[in-house]
C-alpha cells in the first residue's frame, strides 16, 4: 500500500487517488496538425524502471492534480507537488518526501526496539544499584 502525502490534505492512502498519466510527456501545441506528433504524444509511452514522474488525481479528497515522483520498482515516493505551479502556493505545506507504509512501519519498529533497549538498561541499572 502506498501513502501519498497530498500537499493539500496530508498523508492519504493511495486508494483515494486515481493514476492520471505520465507527467514527463510533452504534448504538441493545440494548433499542431502533425498527426505523427500527436500519435507519439498520446499512444507511445516508455515503461521506465526506477524514478519516474506521474500525474495522480486526488479523487476522494481535495480533487487536485498532483505530480508524484515515484520509483516504479520499489514504489517509494520521493516528492509530491501540485501539478499546476500556481496551486503550489495554496498548499498547506511545501512538497516533501514521503515513504511507503512498509518504510514507515520499519521506522516505527526501529523506534520501539530502541525504546525497549533503553527500558531494559534502566531496569538493569536499578537492579544493580539495589
Amino acid at each position: 500500500m502506498l501513502i501519498i502525502d497530498c500537499p493539500f490534505c496530508g498523508p492519504r492512502d493511495h486508494s483515494e487517488f486515481t493514476y492520471g498519466e505520465d507527467a514527463s510527456v510533452t504534448y504538441p501545441d493545440v494548433d499542431n496538425l502533425d498527426l505523427e506528433a500527436w500519435y507519439e504524444a498520446v499512444f507511445e509511452r516508455e515503461n521506465p524502471r526506477g524514478r519516474h514522474l506521474e500525474k495522480w488525481h486526488h479523487q476522494q479528497g481535495c480533487r487536485m492534480w498532483l505530480v508524484v515522483e515515484r520509483d516504479t520498482v520499489t514504489h517509494e515516493i520521493f516528492d509530491v507537488r501540485a501539478a499546476h505551479p500556481d496551486m503550489a502556493e495554496l498548499s498547506k505545506k511545501p512538497a516533501k518526501k514521503t515513504a511507503t507504509k512498509k518504510a514507515a512501519a520499519k521506522k516505527t519498529a526501529t523506534k520501539k526496539a530502541s525504546a525497549k533497549k533503553t527500558t531494559a538498561k534502566k531496569a538493569g541499572a536499578k537492579g544493580a544499584a539495589s
